[in-house]
């Protein structure tokens, strides 16, 4: 019985720990890569509301994301999920949001313009 009590103890420490150096790891690349000073206020809202809600981005904010660059788009929606105000959220399902994000604005921004 005692040995069962030491490895759930052993696994919460391991999860807990787990969480940290992710929250950590994202922190740092965030830092490291000044993500958080790459695209403007108007536009970091598309971008949640196309991830978090439901919408679309537009050209100009398509192009703000391409310039912030995946890692950090990748480290702000992971850092934004470890948040307790996110906590009922399916990880999954916002994670294949934000790649889908990703795509459509790549998709977006690599296509030629329709001319006039």
């Amino acid at each position: 019985m005692g040995s069962l009590n030491v490895y759930s103890v052993l696994v919460v420490l391991f999860l807990t720990c787990g969480a940290v150096m992710a929250t950590k790891e994202n922190d740092r690349i965030i830092k490291e890569n000044n993500c958080e000073t790459k695209m403007g206020l108007p536009c970091v809202l598309e971008a949640f509301m196309s991830i978090f809600e439901a919408g679309s981005n537009s050209n100009k904010c398509c192009g703000e994301l391409v310039v912030l660059r995946k890692v950090c788009h990748s480290a702000l929606v992971k850092r934004t999920l470890e948040n307790p105000l996110f906590k009922d959220l399916t990880a999954a399902t916002i994670i294949a949001k934000s790649i889908q994000t990703w795509n459509n604005c790549l998709a977006l921004i690599d296509s030629p313009s329709p001319s006039a």
